[in-house]
């Protein structure tokens, strides 16, 4: 069961490590401000569209660190952040990329909604 004290003190962590607003980052995940305002309060606990919200708009946002302060934030492992509204981009600190190692594609397979699927080789 998530500690609801614990989670608001966490959601404040991102809130204030992207540098928003409560009312910014209401607009940013697609709720209303005062769903941020009552889950900071300890007044309601999140729900899991409210915590797939937070996820998919801050990627390096890790849903057990989120949920019972497990693992860590910001999560080094996730590929990047999309830039905040207030954030602009800049072009002359270029961000190194790792190559990753060439791979090829084993088979695909598409699964159809009557339960059948089709396998394919290249």
């Amino acid at each position: 069961m998530i500690n609801t004290g614990d989670f608001s003190k966490r959601l404040q962590k991102v809130i204030d490590y992207y540098d928003e607003t409560a009312s910014s980052f209401a607009e940013k995940i697609g709720v209303q401000r005062s769903s941020i305002s009552h889950i900071l309060s300890g007044r309601n606990k999140p729900s899991l569209d409210f915590v797939m919200k937070v996820l998919h708009a801050y990627p390096r946002v890790e849903l057990y660190w989120l949920l019972n302060g497990k693992g860590q934030f910001p999560d080094s492992n996730a590929i990047s952040d999309f830039p905040s509204s207030n954030e602009e981009s800049d072009n002359s600190n270029p961000k190194t990329v790792e190559k990753k190692p060439n791979k090829s594609i084993e088979k695909i397979v598409i699964f159809y909604k009557d339960g059948t699927f089709k396998s394919y080789k290249p």
